[in-house]
């Protein structure tokens, strides 16, 4: 690469810094030890031989002087200037080994969606990403070394893989039209194979509390390129009751703690507050976070993976204690969305270590997760609540009116009901005792009114008889009751 190609291959890398982006690692160099079965370059007086059904683009940068090549069917060797071929004996070099072919490894075993061959911006010590973001983000722009030989698998999912930008061979394609000629033509077949399709032209991630990336559908594909060198298995995890972090493919030692935010939250602000207050402290060493969102139940949460290291020692769960009650400091910015974090321990008894606060911060987070109210509307409601309260708790008041003597009624005339009298005074319920004898003298018992405990039922005075003739005494009757309506009583009073 002369210099001009470098000056613009910095440039673009500066301009990509500024924004989210993946870096495709492997390529199929020919002086990459790597890509020979031997691990090592060839050397003077080697045997060389490329699969014959593989198509592949091999840069050559330097000089060799080889025995024998053979080449694939369809592939093509990109000479870099100085680089050369040249004829040499048979086991030139004794240092070189047995004198077995050297042969080049299949060059269709990288895939898109295996988390190991991509590279993202440079991250602390201290912070990791989940296997899902590792791949690249339907927000992010994908960078090819410029001028650089490489293949990549698209698939074995055959659902499209869609990104921001593609940029390869000195071309930048950020429409779907470029994009497919460019795979179409040789020199993208040479470099792009697979059943999946690629596509280009997502919109960047502009939340700065940051985007969901990966979907639950690409996660089995991400995790099954991931674990094919172990078998497809995840290795056992070295402790009691470790994780699973959501987005990412096996267990592991740690503690995760989930929180909700307001529209204010930075997530990038909160990383770098992590790291600075928190992981950087001596007695948090040894600790990795990873901080992304996610979507748990339709709902976006951030979720901080706490990993230990090493694995078990229960720093990961005091850690997650420590972030929860700097969550809840934070008040609406940031709130946790369960009042407990989940963690792992160690196997041993007295290692054991939890994530979960004490109650009173239990509690704060409940009701911190549960108010989804702005805070005017939230004092507002208090004070409605206390006044309330204090009303409920105020004593009944009790009329003190004294009601007037009873009256002298006169005797009703013939057929006329006879004059209701003013409401008795109020009685509580008399004893068995009490009734037995009223019964004994004539008296009605009456009930009990619920409403105003008031005897209703009352025996009326005898009317006055004397001045009546010997016909009308026969007519009256001496013996009657009334019944008084508590709720009309002071009409009748009238």
């Amino acid at each position: 690469m002369n210099a001009l190609g470098q000056a613009l291959l910095w440039l673009q890398l500066c301009a990509l810094a500024r924004a989210a982006y993946k870096l495709w690692l492997p390529n199929t160099y020919f002086d990459t030890a790597s890509n020979w079965n031997q691990n090592r370059t060839p050397c003077a007086g080697d045997a060389l031989q490329f699969p014959a059904d593989k198509m592949v683009s091999v840069l050559v940068r330097d000089t060799y002087a080889i025995s024998d090549m053979l080449l694939p069917l369809d592939g093509e060797l990109v000479l870099a200037p100085g680089a050369a071929f040249s004829a040499a004996e048979v086991g030139s070099d004794p240092a070189c080994g047995s004198g077995d072919p050297l042969l080049f490894r299949n060059p269709d075993r990288f895939s898109w969606l295996d988390p190991r061959l991509w590279s993202s911006a440079a991250q602390d010590d201290g912070l990791f990403s989940v296997d899902a973001e590792r791949v690249p983000c339907g927000y992010d722009d994908v960078l090819f070394p410029r001028d650089a030989s490489f293949r990549v698998a698209l698939g074995p999912d055959p659902a499209a893989v869609r990104v921001r930008s593609v940029s390869a061979v000195g071309q930048t394609f950020t429409r779907d039209e470029d994009l497919a000629a460019f795979l179409a033509s040789r020199e993208g077949r040479l470099r792009f194979h697979g059943p999946g399709a690629l596509g280009v032209g997502s919109q960047a991630c502009t939340d700065a509390s940051g985007c969901v990336c990966g979907s639950p559908e690409t996660l089995p594909w991400i995790c099954a390129s991931l674990l094919q060198p172990l078998g497809g298995r995840c290795p056992q995890a070295p402790c009691r009751d470790p994780v699973l972090p959501q987005g990412h493919c096996c267990h592991l030692c740690g503690a995760i703690v989930s929180l909700t935010h307001d529209a204010t939250f930075n997530l990038e602000r909160y990383r770098a507050r992590l790291l600075d207050l928190f992981l950087k402290q001596p007695q948090h060493q040894g600790l990795r976070a990873a901080v992304s969102k996610v979507l748990r139940e339709a709902r976006a949460e951030i979720q901080v993976v706490l990993a230990e290291t090493p694995p078990g020692s229960g720093a990961a769960g005091r850690l997650g204690h420590v972030l929860l009650q700097d969550a809840l400091a934070q008040g609406d910015l940031l709130r946790p969305s369960r009042p407990r974090c989940s963690g792992s321990a160690a196997p041993e008894p007295h290692a054991l270590a939890s994530c979960r606060p004490d109650r009173a911060i239990e509690r704060r987070a409940r009701s911190a997760a549960g108010s989804g109210r702005t805070p005017w509307l939230r004092r507002v409601a208090l004070l409605f609540s206390a006044l309330l309260t204090l009303l409920l708790l105020l004593p009944p008041q009790r009329s003190s009116v004294t009601p007037p003597p009873p009256r002298r009624s006169r005797a009703p005339a013939r057929g006329a009901l006879p004059r209701a009298s003013p409401p008795p005074a109020p009685r509580r319920w008399r004893r068995h005792a009490e009734a037995e004898a009223a019964a004994s003298a004539g008296l009605p018992l009456g009930f009990r009114n619920p409403l105003f405990d008031v005897m209703v039922f009352k025996q009326q005075p005898q009317p006055s008889v004397e001045h009546l003739g010997s016909d009308q005494k026969a007519d009256v009757d001496t013996s009657f009751s009334y019944f008084v309506n508590p709720l009309f009583a002071g009409e009748a009073e009238a």
